[in-house]
């Protein structure tokens, strides 16, 4: 391991580092030759995997040679106009407005300026608290780690600069409403709405949350949900935001994962799978209301991020886009995504799995100790989720994600080019790691 280069979210001491140099489909291949399927996207960002590189660096050189650069402060330029026309396009209702930023914290960063700037133009400042989820993950930068609701993440850096509540998320796992969704759905709404009324109602500015949350283990809400935070938001004049920096652009095989449930938020944040990891790039969608009182009252939107819509990511975007379209990759996600849960099903009866949860090409499966779903405690997570894992997944050429931000759980969602016989091998795979994980934790002999 190079001594200069600083880790993300990462020990900074690593002895047998996986270096990876280049990529082939949903395959990458390390600097000793060996192959992987990428069964996690790059971090949910390789929508398209790793064959299009040409394509991308055919309108990246266009647009370099056109217009390096320029920044849509106070201007703009063509690739960030007509990429925002398209982004609003596929957006759950036709008069969003598009605001380019560099990644997923900064989204979430600009939607709750944005909206403290909306509330601060009608007249009321004193909205300024919001409803999140436990164990939900929003970003790492300060506002967004407000949001964010791993206790672990926020120790050490201070007060929390924006004052919210986290509330209970959507895992039915040993829920014992779980067998009712409708019941389960009604707690947890009635838990927002204590949540509002404890808070002030005139004082909630944000409702915010992902269609489908990551941290905690692919967490799919049940039937109504969506449509109680919408009826929620407006009885008390608060402002609901969906976080899609992961869903969306094609992840469970929508464009937007919250146009499944028929809402549309005043602000959605997105970024990953925006350019299909071809550069980086993000954007906080905004629904013209929420925008409104700033035209009428000619007031700046007193924020800005120099890099943010950069032409060149801008031209790569709109080429995943027309890719997507062009080659029918949401198609694909929806066509093979029930027989991808029936092979992940089949792993119920290793006894180590607990649950298998998750939609499109997002999945999640929990670790348990025992057919009564006992979790594990710290040391045996430790051991399980940061040293057998780890290692086992990469003798057997898988990419995945070990997560105890919750329970513990190990997480898959491959590009969403990968067909029938990639999704096999990687259920395949995951089989044989998980046995062995099961004997490695004494676990061969309980049968379900």
């Amino acid at each position: 391991m190079t001594d200069s280069l600083m880790l993300h979210f990462s020990q900074q001491r690593v002895d047998d580092l996986l270096v990876l140099e280049r990529g082939e489909g949903p395959y990458v291949f390390d600097t000793e030759g060996r192959k992987y399927i990428d069964a996690l996207s790059s971090l949910f960002c390789s929508q398209l995997g790793y064959s299009y590189g040409d394509e991308m660096a055919e309108v990246a050189a266009a647009q370099l040679k056109r217009l390096a650069f320029n920044t849509n402060w106070g201007t703009a330029h063509p690739p960030a106009i007509e990429l925002a026309e398209q982004i609003a396009a596929r957006a759950p209702a036709d008069d969003y407005r598009v605001f380019f930023t560099n990644g997923g914290s900064e989204s979430v960063e600009a939607a709750w300026k944005l909206a403290r700037e909306h509330f601060d133009a009608l007249g009321q400042q004193q909205r300024t608290k919001a409803i999140a989820r436990r164990t939900a993950y929003h970003g790492v930068t300060l506002g967004a780690l407000a949001f964010t609701g791993v206790p672990g993440y926020k120790s050490g850096f201070g007060a929390p600069p924006i004052d919210v509540t986290h509330v209970s998320n959507t895992n039915a796992f040993r829920d014992p409403d779980a067998d009712d969704p409708d019941a389960f759905c009604q707690r947890l709404l009635a838990e927002v709405a204590e949540a509002i009324r404890t808070a002030g109602p005139d004082q909630v500015a944000l409702i915010i949350a992902e269609p489908i949350q990551n941290a905690g283990g692919c967490l799919v809400p049940p039937p109504g949900y969506w449509a109680g935070l919408r009826r929620l938001a407006d009885e008390c004049g608060a402002l609901l935001m969906a976080d899609e920096v992961i869903t969306g652009f094609g992840r469970i095989g929508e464009w937007f994962a919250v146009s499944r449930e028929g809402v549309a938020p005043d602000l959605i944040s997105v970024a990953k799978g925006l350019t299909s990891a071809y550069a980086p790039m993000g954007a906080m969608l905004a629904r013209g209301h929420v925008v409104e009182p700033l035209i009428a009252g000619s007031k700046v939107f007193r924020h800005g991020i120099t890099f943010g819509g950069h032409p060149v990511s801008a031209a790569i975007a709109l080429r995943s886009i027309e890719i997507i379209e062009r080659d029918g990759v949401l198609q694909n996600v929806r066509d093979q995504t029930d027989a991808l849960r029936r092979r992940l099903d089949t792993l119920l009866d290793l006894p180590i799995v607990g649950d298998v949860r998750g939609a499109g090409f997002f999945w999640a499966i929990e670790l348990v100790k025992d057919t009564d779903a006992t979790r594990f405690d710290q040391s045996e997570r430790d051991d399980l989720l940061r040293s057998f894992l780890p290692r086992r997944l990469r003798e057997a050429g898988l990419i995945a994600r070990c997560d105890d931000r919750g329970d513990a759980v190990l997480q898959i969602a491959p590009p969403l080019i990968s067909d029938a016989g990639v999704l096999d091998e990687i259920v395949a795979g995951l089989r044989d790691v998980l046995a062995d994980a099961a004997r490695h934790m004494h676990l061969e002999s309980r049968s379900r």
